[in-house]
């Protein structure tokens, strides 16, 4: 696996061995922490320190290993060690300019300063029950605290500013959580809290109940965000300016609404079986997908003017993320999501497939982060040419088939048309027709018998069987190839142009829309005719 530290400026990746870290721009390595068996890692913010997970196993005396280290970037030394048995909840968090450090232990968590990890404590908060902690991101750091339900108290999430701990900032109870997840904006002011329980008491869903919460750091709003379709939270994420955000929820086909900085819905993105969503970096342009069980159709949206901008495919993949440019979008498929047709795909942000590449087996796949004040913001432009656009396996796409209607079982083949219950139970009581009609003989007598003997059947069964194979295709000559390839090249033309038209705000009939749709198809098609 690997790691960027959340400004790219450190890159690590471990092996089975060890874990290598480097300067992300240079790629010139820091150090190595020669240490076999980590299950997870994790870097600071501004990459200074790196934290290393191993399985927990019992010494000599009967005391826990300690597997939680803290290591220096720089030079590799371990700075701290605990005892941590659970991974979940392991992280050992910083906060953005690495000022302050944390870890949770039973009823508190422990804050020090980060120079000094693992010596005294410097601070504690301590609350009975905490079961989970998260700080905040921005130049204010704060600490959020949950609290789950017990002996029918509500469950309840605080915020504390670091390191003032008397009072907290802002405090919201609800019941039906057993478990939370925290979403905070880049600035740090506010969180969103989605709450979980394994079990929905109302029994309209297997999977439990979700709610999304809405807290202000600074205690003057909260709020329980109105979701009007009934279902679970499928996907939430902020936008960068930390002012809105989009949350898509309910019952497939789910919903997808824009809210902002107040939780009141400013624009509702239809119906659509989707459950992801992201903004680019710079908040221009919104993905809004289908992945895991649906089929991969991903919906992207002019965040200016709030009108879709494509709708395309991309089946399979099971990973997607912005460039830090905000042009360009990533999918994968990875292993072991998928083990068959790994590889990833990079779009345009118009929604145009740019580059592809199929690996045998793809475990993971990222940009390394950039600020998005070094890319600014620019209006939806022309997709550049595809670098790379692989053809289609199998020699080509498969052929499409015809619909062959309703079932029939193998006795009524081949009779007139099909046969009501009704119809049936008349001819079984002597009424009306026979529900089977007999099949006509070619060269044999009107309503004679069939008395051709086993050998007859089965030599007939295959001279039936055999016009029913296509013929052989003949090769196209090389002049013909190139006569097609042209005109798909012409075809590819128009829908640029058209795209083009799409960029400047004007709408397409459906026709161009389809023929937009067909982008894909048209340069795969290319591909097949080049190899």
């Amino acid at each position: 696996m690997f790691h960027y530290s959340r400004y790219g400026q450190v890159y690590a990746y471990g092996t089975n061995e060890s874990v290598k870290i480097f300067d992300a721009y240079s790629l010139e390595q820091f150090s190595e922490i020669k240490k076999p068996n980590v299950i997870d890692f994790w870097l600071s913010p501004q990459g200074s320190y790196l934290a290393t997970w191993e399985r927990p196993t019992k010494l000599e005396d009967g005391s826990g290993s300690r597997n939680l280290i803290i290591w220096d970037v720089k030079t590799g030394t371990e700075i701290a060690s605990f005892s941590q048995k659970a991974q979940n909840n392991w992280n050992f968090q910083w906060t953005d300019d690495e000022k302050y450090c944390a870890r949770m232990v039973t009823g508190e968590v422990q804050f020090w300063e980060s120079k000094n990890a693992g010596k005294a404590v410097w601070a504690r908060l301590q609350l009975e029950g905490i079961a989970q902690f998260s700080l905040s991101p921005g130049k204010s750091p704060a600490v959020a605290v949950f609290i789950p339900e017990k002996k029918g108290a509500p469950a309840i999430v605080r915020m504390y500013s670091i390191p003032s701990f008397n009072a907290p900032l802002s405090n919201k109870t609800f019941y039906q959580a057993d478990r939370i997840q925290m979403f905070w904006n880049d600035l740090g002011t506010n969180l969103l809290v989605l709450t979980m329980t394994d079990v929905d008491k109302s029994n309209k869903s297997y999977y439990g109940e979700t709610n999304l919460y809405y807290l202000a750091v600074a205690g003057n709003f909260d709020c329980r965000v109105p979701l009007d379709k009934e279902g679970p939270v499928h996907d939430v994420t902020w936008g960068p300016d930390s002012k809105e955000f989009i949350v898509v929820y309910g019952s497939m086909p789910a919903k997808a609404t824009l809210y902002d900085h107040r939780s009141k819905p400013v624009h509702d993105f239809g119906i659509n079986p989707r459950n992801f969503v992201r903004f680019n970096p710079q908040g221009r342009t919104i993905c809004i997908a289908g992945f895991g069980n649906l089929n991969g159709t991903i919906d992207l949206w002019d965040r200016k003017t709030l009108k879709k901008i494509n709708t395309f495919a991309a089946p399979n993949a099971s990973h997607c993320e912005w460039s830090p440019c905000g042009r360009y979008l990533l999918t994968a498929t990875l292993t072991p999501r998928l083990r068959v047709d790994n590889g990833f795909k990079l779009w345009h942000h118009t929604g145009t497939l740019i580059y592809e590449e199929a690996v045998d087996e793809l475990y993971q796949i990222g940009y390394r982060p950039e600020p998005a004040s070094r890319y600014p913001m620019r209006s939806v432009s022309p997709p550049p040419n595809p670098i790379k656009v692989l053809p289609t396996k199998g020699n080509g796409a498969k052929a499409s088939v015809a619909p062959t209607g309703a079932y029939r079982p193998p006795h009524l083949r081949g009779t007139a048309s099909p046969t009501s219950l009704s119809d049936r139970a008349a001819a079984l009581e002597g009424i009306g027709r026979s529900p089977v009609g007999q099949r006509r003989i070619p060269g044999g007598p009107v309503g004679g018998k069939n008395n051709n003997n086993n050998k007859d059947k089965r030599n007939g069964k295959k001279e039936s069987s055999a016009p029913a194979a296509a013929p052989a295709q003949p090769d196209i000559s090389p002049e013909e190839k190139q006569k097609k390839i042209r005109n798909l090249e012409k075809k590819l033309r128009q829908i640029r142009e058209l795209k083009e038209k799409m960029a400047s705000g004007e709408e397409l009939v459906p026709a161009q829309q389809q023929k937009v749709a067909a982008e894909v198809s048209v340069m795969r098609e290319i591909a097949n005719l080049q190899l």
